[in-house]
């Protein structure tokens, strides 16, 4: 089994991603209270590191031949919402991530962040990063892959950076998307809106006949209980479903008027099974589905990086 270190796990989805393609995994880095409580919660025999990443570099070497260096560093930096300070952010953590990969040499890494990272402004910083990685003898790439392309019923594009040791590099490819639409929002749904009785569930989920706007999580300082901003919350609306505020349950029988999405339900959208639980109150429970990597693309992203990792270079003649 191939084993990895995860950095900034948050509540999982990488991690299940990397889990369902067959990586083992030595060690989970987070800060956040609770998504380590939902990670524990989940997987009881996961080694999960309470802590801040540069904390947790300065003993990384401990880790030392693991095959793969994972994480979702933090979006801030590269985010129109977080002003795309980049490496003016105090936020940033690509430096840690790579002094963390010097120190444990790992024949892959996979880091996760938003799409404001390929803007033009950062051009620069990427390419001061594939210089950095190649320093350390990795061949990098990047691709933008929309969750929608892989069976997640959601709009949400993200920024895969992958890094490998130069004899694996050519054995890496990048998975292909899928040749079919991922199933509406009502699809995904509509056992779950039916659950309690609701009549009108049915018709909700034939109004409900587009996939989901990007689930936004927020902050700790930032974001509550609900679907996002304003024009997340009216794309909502189109879909038939309030998106002030989140339910506590599916509608009952005698239900009226427009339906909120519980947090299990937000939690399918994301493309996480239904038997991941996430602990806390609703906040902190959707907060982590939000800012969740969906699962499936990770996964496929990481088969094909195992892939790479068990090719070997042909022995040349001598």
């Amino acid at each position: 089994m191939l084993t990895s270190v995860e950095l900034c796990a948050g509540a999982g989805g990488q991690a299940l991603g990397l889990e369902q393609a067959g990586f083992g995994h030595e060690a989970l880095v987070e800060i956040d209270a609770h998504c380590c409580a939902t990670l524990r919660h989940n997987r009881p025999e996961w080694k999960v590191i309470e802590e801040d990443l540069r904390l947790f570099k300065q003993r990384a070497a401990d880790f030392s031949g693991v095959d793969l260096v994972a994480g979702g560093l933090p979006c801030p930096p590269f985010s129109v919402a977080g002003k795309q300070l980049g490496e003016k952010d105090e936020r940033n953590l690509f430096p840690d991530a790579v002094e963390i990969v010097d120190a444990i040499r790992p024949k892959a890494v996979m880091i996760e962040n938003v799409r404001g990272f390929l803007d033009a402004v950062f051009h620069d910083y990427r390419e001061g990063l594939k210089r950095q990685l190649g320093r350390l003898g990795y061949e990098t790439d990047w691709r933008l892959l929309n969750a929608s392309h892989f069976g997640v019923p959601q709009l949400r594009p993200r920024v895969l950076i992958i890094a490998l040791q130069k004899d694996l590099s050519d054995g890496f490819e990048w998975p292909e998307e899928e040749h079919r639409n991922p199933p509406t929002v009502g699809e995904t749904l509509y056992d779950m809106m039916a659950a309690r009785g609701w009549p009108g569930a049915e018709a909700w989920r034939d109004r409900a006949d587009e996939i989901a706007p990007t689930i936004v999580g927020g902050s700790k300082k930032h974001g509550g209980p609900d679907l996002g901003p304003t024009r997340a919350r009216r794309a909502w609306e189109t879909l038939g479903v309030n998106g002030k505020t989140l339910a506590e349950e599916a509608p009952g029988s005698d239900f009226v008027g427009m339906p909120r999405l519980t947090v299990p339900m937000v939690a399918r959208i994301q493309g996480f099974p239904d038997d991941w639980h996430f602990t806390g109150r609703k906040t902190n429970a959707y907060r982590q589905v939000g800012n969740a990597f969906p699962p499936p693309v990770a996964r496929a992203v990481a088969e094909r990086v195992s892939a790479a990792v068990h090719t070997r270079p042909l022995l040349r003649a001598v």
